[in-house]
């Protein structure tokens, strides 16, 4: 598994990175066999959205470092350094620009973008 994370650098500049998840196997849900799973991380909420289809934001870096999981629809995230990710039905995306230029979104499917965000504390 893997997860696109957007992130801010020391100048302001945002980028991209794909990083994949440690997954080690073990007793989840005795007395289920062991399954492969990653090791837990405190959220503070979970939340969810919905874009409109057509919905082009302004550039703005994330309120705070989160997590989202695309559920349906697809957009289009800009970094401030041009890259682009295309985001769809079961992507993960890190929003980790918490300071400078932050990216852009806009929604690239006829429906709308429906996402649940997992917030860090």
């Amino acid at each position: 598994m893997k997860y696109h994370h957007l992130y801010a650098d020391s100048a302001g500049e945002s980028h991209w990175r794909q990083v994949a998840i440690a997954l080690e196997e073990r007793v989840f849900a005795p007395p289920a066999k062991g399954i492969r799973v990653s090791d837990g991380e405190s959220v503070s909420s979970l939340m969810f959205l919905t874009l409109p289809a057509g919905w082009n934001e302004p550039v703005h870096p994330t309120p705070q470092k989160q997590a989202l999981i695309c559920l349906a629809g697809s957009v289009r995230a800009t970094a401030s350094d041009g890259e682009i990710r295309d985001i769809g039905p079961g992507d993960v995306w890190l929003m980790d620009d918490l300071t400078g230029k932050g990216h852009h979104t806009e929604v690239t499917s006829a429906c709308d973008f429906n996402a649940a965000i997992v917030q860090y504390g």
